[in-house]
């Protein structure tokens, strides 16, 4: 029996809702003030820290901050981790929605935050965690259908920021990443934190890619999930800048998307060499996964199927988060192990 995917398709949709809206970029300002998406009343009187205030644009909703949050909920794991490689565990007062295993290096904090829901909480349930900022990973952080808009947030007094992959750009790289930690670090007040965790990343990327610099490319199916089709990255996705990094080639980068369905068909006549295989929670394990791929008759003369060449990646992994960096490691030695022997 092949395994249910149905969350994969959800978040396909999420990124192409979210494309109406406009790529995050910082705006750095010397005066006060809060728009109508912030609520920063009740945070006046103490003195105004160094660099602050600071206004963000994030995703079309700008918001000024006098201050560096100090009570935040991450809804998904991806922003979770970035807070406490940023060193905010302290600032952290619930997170939800965990997709794959914690780094283990960020293990040990992370247990320590409590945990709100399995899922996405809801509203009144982030309310009770009496935040003053809300990071949300995923597009549907912030639902509206179900309660959790910016703007109910914002009416509530509490600020809200998305992960930028969600701000509508059409095509996600490692750069967005590198963004990505450098405005957390200004809105949470600890830009050198920021800058030495994007050098540690920039350099352990630029280790891998040195050590499979003259190999040949390798061509690479990611399998996210599906049995009729395939839900597979496409060009647009981070998936494909982390196989070239790795020195591989996606397959599918010629889609025209971040993800989309294919033919197995096509995948028969791509001839991949190795499978990537996106691990995350509700869509199957990645043991369900690998037996339906090996157990097609169709799929029987593919490359990657034939000699059993997979690569597992968390799908945290594949996000605009700090996890980015370790799957160019994870993929280069998966693609080339030759190469670090």
């Amino acid at each position: 029996m092949s395994p249910s995917f149905t969350p994969a398709r959800t978040r396909g949709l999420l990124r192409a809702t979210a494309a109406a809206l406009a790529l995050s970029s910082v705006l750095l300002t010397t005066g006060c003030g809060s728009s109508g998406e912030s609520g920063g009343d009740a945070k006046a009187t103490a003195a105004v820290p160094a660099g602050f205030p600071v206004t963000i644009d994030n995703c079309g909703v700008k918001t000024t901050y006098d201050r560096p949050p100090s009570r935040v909920v991450t809804i998904h794991q991806h922003p979770a981790e970035l807070m406490l490689a940023l060193g905010l565990k302290d600032r952290m007062a619930g997170t939800a929605f965990a997709d794959s295993a914690v780094l283990p290096e960020l293990e040990k904090d992370y247990k320590a935050i409590p945990e709100l829901a399995k899922r996405e909480p809801s509203f009144e349930t982030v309310l009770d965690a009496e935040p003053d900022f809300v990071y949300g990973g995923y597009g549907s952080a912030f639902d509206e259908k179900e309660g959790r808009s910016r703007k109910a947030f914002a009416d509530a007094g509490i600020d809200t920021y998305l992960n930028r992959e969600y701000c509508g750009k059409k095509k996600v790289t490692m750069k967005d990443t590198y963004d990505e930690i450098r405005t957390i670090g200004t809105v949470f007040g600890v830009p050198d934190r920021a800058d030495k965790l994007v050098t540690d990343l920039q350099s352990r990327v630029g280790k891998a890619t040195a050590a499979v610099g003259g190999e040949s490319e390798v061509s690479v199916f990611v399998y996210d999930s599906g049995d009729k089709s395939a839900f597979t990255a496409g060009g647009k996705s981070l998936g494909t800048e982390l196989i070239h990094l790795a020195g591989g080639e996606n397959v599918f980068a010629d889609l025209d998307d971040v993800f989309g369905d294919v033919s197995w068909e096509q995948v028969v006549e791509r001839k991949p060499e190795v499978i990537a295989i996106y691990d995350y929670a509700g869509a199957g394990s990645v043991e369900e996964k690998k037996k339906y791929l090996l157990s097609q008759p169709a799929l029987a003369d593919v490359p990657a199927v034939r000699n059993k060449r997979f690569v597992v990646l968390p799908l945290t992994a594949t996000l605009v988060g700090i996890r980015s960096a370790y799957a160019v490691e994870d993929l280069a030695r998966g693609l080339h192990p030759e190469s670090f022997r």
